[in-house]
């Protein structure tokens, strides 16, 4: 139910978010003084929080406190005081907008989290495992609407040697050096991703073959420029592969774009394999 909610549109799931709140008013009205519903506004004060987001919320808050506001006036219920229908008021708008803010905290909590566990510590970039949910939802587009897709697979030569020479901190530098350089020349749709150690994955939506060695071209000439500058011994072997038919699975889609990222290492280094679905590697 949450994953069919969060498909929807925010215009629908706070139309929905009324339509409770109207719903629920009238079964309060129905049940009569003696019996509360204010329990049941939480349904739509959620919907409208987690769906649509916090100002959506206490503004369904306020609402269905002024709709329990607008049935209790129009009771023929007698308090034993005056004060008692303006205290309710204020209690059950305090509560609702209280929950709002609870459930608003926890929702940014979760997100904050859930990014934690999507994102690689040291680069601040998607870590394997994100990768592996992007690329699968990327296979089922491109079956959907027959788009081709790349990824590019980027190994560092030779760092190791920066590691044993220059220490860690070095190596941790260069890493975060080489991601931030890879950023510069990606689109905001292209996912960067650090699969572990020293390689990095680029996956490149709806992008042909040309344009995603021209992206990656560039990239490495970029990177190349970047390594000079701090006098690191390191260069950049990559494997572009290009889906024009989607692969079956994430599996055979990382399969194929390694074994093409190595095949360039062990023909040399610093050098770019490109390689749409089926056809012969190239290198250069």
């Amino acid at each position: 139910m949450i994953t069919f909610l969060g498909r929807q549109s925010k215009p629908f799931l706070l139309s929905l978010s009324l339509l409770l709140v109207l719903l629920i008013g009238l079964a309060d009205y129905l049940a009569g003084p003696d019996i509360s519903l204010l329990i049941f506004f939480m349904l739509p004060i959620f919907l409208a929080v987690w769906f649509v987001g916090k100002g959506a919320g206490l503004f369904i808050s306020i609402l269905s406190v002024a709709m329990w506001t607008a049935i209790a006036l129009n009771s023929t219920h007698h308090y034993a005081h005056p004060a008692i229908p303006i205290f309710n008021i204020v209690a059950r708008l305090a509560f609702l907008l209280i929950f709002a803010n609870i459930l608003s905290s926890l929702k940014k909590v979760l997100e904050h989290e859930q990014e934690l566990a999507r994102t690689d510590y040291l680069t601040g970039v998607a870590n394997r495992r994100y990768f592996y949910e992007l690329a699968g939802m990327e296979i089922k587009r491109a079956h959907r609407h027959g788009r081709p897709f790349s990824v590019a697979y980027m190994d560092i030569d030779d760092f190791k040697e920066v590691n044993d020479r220059q220490g860690h901190s070095a190596g941790d530098l260069l890493l975060r050096t080489v991601t931030a350089g890879i950023k510069s020349d990606v689109r905001s749709i292209d996912t960067i991703t650090r699969l572990g150690g020293d390689e990095f994955a680029i996956l490149m939506p709806e992008t042909s073959s040309e344009a995603a060695r021209a992206v990656v071209t560039r990239i490495q000439q970029n990177l190349q420029r970047v390594v000079r500058r701090h006098d690191w011994p390191v260069t950049f072997s990559i494997g572009v592969a290009t889906w024009t038919t989607p692969p079956a699975t994430v599996d055979e889609l990382v399969k194929r774009a390694d074994a093409l990222m190595y095949s360039v290492k062990s023909s040399g280094k610093n050098r770019i394999g490109h390689q749409v679905f089926d056809e012969p590697v190239t290198a250069a």
